[in-house]
């Protein structure tokens, strides 16, 4: 138990530091996009950390798989490198037993895989389709921020804001130029307004940008052709709110959805069930991957075995495509596992014939 809990020890803290690296890169990326997004006034800043969260089980559900493996490689080829493996095969640690050792930190890793891929991915997927849908029924004021200009991304809007208090939505200072089509003409509109406010039809539900006391100029630069119109009180209608439709993506579907349905359903089920076993599988082909001659350094074999996961995977994926997309049977994809695990024990086998000729070489050579 206690070279299970050291070899344990190394993999897990080898997998979290490659994972961590793995998340911060995929999710410095998505945060700079939603963050540009944000800036459009398309979504609310407050939104940006709950899209990241509610995709975080998503990425995790590959990105831990990749993780194991790496830190399998980088753990034992460590323990290689400065011999204490050998100091372990001295005192009759087996290929095997290395292998079964190794498959506990796969288990528990196996499982949060599963929980990943089979609940909280779909329920993140599916939570994230709800909050665009309500986003897009968010007025197009509810998002815009003061002192600068922002382009709506619905009605074709300029709009700047002097000062707005969030706490009653009064805005102060108003200015909105857009592009508008009056008697078969398109005209720049533009409207200048001391303060505004938005104001919802309790009868009717219809939604308005109310502006007080300001002008409203119409024409295009260049003709004379101009009119301006001053107001107490303008009102602009804003687009209807639309109700939630339930979300039918394949990728935020429950599972249990997805065990009756047509080719393609039955693809993203069998897809979610998959990552589990590619995590085992990969861990298998780690153990003799990880071998390592110290004349051949630590990261000797580690470019080839990225290799081979990126294959393991790109030929996963392909294979739940063509099923998705020409409704080939789902066996497909358990026979990539079951290459893939040929493969893991036919590697197991040769370095434990290596192992034990080389301790024949070392017995025959002292006597």
């Amino acid at each position: 138990m206690i070279i299970f809990r050291y070899l344990a020890k190394e993999v897990l803290i080898s997998m979290a530091a490659v994972t961590l690296v793995l998340l911060l890169i995929i999710m410095s990326g998505r945060f700079i996009s939603y963050l540009s997004i944000a800036a459009a006034g398309e979504i609310p800043m407050e939104a940006v950390f709950y899209y990241l969260l509610f995709r975080m089980p998503g990425f995790l559900e590959l990105i831990l798989p990749l993780g194991l493996f790496l830190g399998i490689l980088l753990a034992y080829g460590r323990l290689y490198l400065e011999s204490e493996m050998v100091v372990l095969q001295a005192t009759g640690m087996s290929q095997r037993r290395l292998t079964m050792y190794t498959l506990g930190p796969a288990l528990l890793t196996a499982l949060l895989v599963a929980l990943m891929s089979l609940y909280l991915s779909p329920v993140g997927a599916n939570q994230t389709e709800i909050m665009l849908q309500k986003q897009r029924n968010i007025g197009e004021f509810d998002v815009i921020t003061e002192g600068r200009f922002q382009t709506m991304p619905r009605g074709n809007r300029v709009t700047y804001i002097e000062n707005l208090d969030k706490t009653s939505g009064t805005m102060q200072g108003v200015f909105i130029s857009e592009k508008v089509t009056l008697d078969d003409r398109e005209k720049a509109v533009m409207v200048v307004a001391e303060k505004g406010r938005s104001y919802t039809n309790p009868d009717t539900g219809i939604r308005y940008l109310v502006l007080d006391n300001g002008y409203r100029y119409e024409g295009n630069p260049g003709e004379a052709d101009y009119r301006q119109i001053a107001f107490e009180e303008y009102g602009i209608r804003l687009p209807d709110q639309q109700p939630i439709q339930q979300v039918n993506e394949l990728y935020s579907l429950p599972s249990w959805k997805l065990i009756d349905g047509n080719a393609a359903e039955k693809a993203q089920l069998h897809w979610r069930l998959s990552l589990p076993m590619l995590t085992l599988i990969v861990a298998l082909l780690a153990v003799p991957l990880s071998r390592t001659n110290p004349r051949q350094g630590r990261y000797a074999k580690l470019i080839p075995s990225i290799l081979l996961y990126m294959a393991y995977l790109m030929l996963l994926t392909n294979v739940r495509k063509y099923i998705e997309r020409d409704g080939g049977e789902v066996i497909l994809l358990w026979l990539v596992h079951l290459l893939f695990f040929a493969l893991a024990m036919g590697l197991l086998s040769t370095d434990g014939k290596l192992k034990r000729l080389l301790s024949r070489r070392r017995v025959d050579h002292a006597a």
